[in-house]
């Protein structure tokens, strides 16, 4: 019995262990969509500019000139690299669902098994 009991605590920390996780996972996804969506603001303000149009990049305190083909570059280049951190990180998610349903399930099927040895008389 005491061995179960151990095994039921290992088993629930596992669990909180992979709650936590997910909800990182979940903070970072909803960081990235954030991201991503402020650049495909800046990609549709590119669309609507004239071509002759100045482009300023802020660094730091300083607001510098940028030619407009390489601040076009660099925000597709952006929003590529935030779609695959999108796509993995959902893996990730999903992939921790996964884990933390079967550990759940573990934790359930422990409970009942060790309710049921309550249950049954001592020989």
């Amino acid at each position: 019995m005491a061995d179960e009991q151990k095994q039921l605590q290992a088993l629930s920390d596992e669990y909180q262990k992979l709650q936590t996780d997910l909800q990182t996972n979940i903070d970072a996804r909803q960081k990235l969509e954030s991201q991503q969506q402020e650049n495909k603001g800046v990609q549709q303000e590119f669309a609507q500019l004239a071509e002759d149009a100045n482009i300023y990049k802020l660094i730091g305190p300083v607001l510098l000139k940028q030619d407009r083909a390489e601040a076009v570059l660099a925000v597709d280049g952006r929003l590529e690299f935030i779609e695959k951190e999108i796509q993995r990180v959902e893996k990730q998610i999903a992939d921790i669902q996964s884990e933390s349903e079967k550990t759940r399930m573990a934790v359930y099927q422990l409970q009942t098994k060790m309710q049921q040895q309550q249950g049954e008389p001592v020989a």
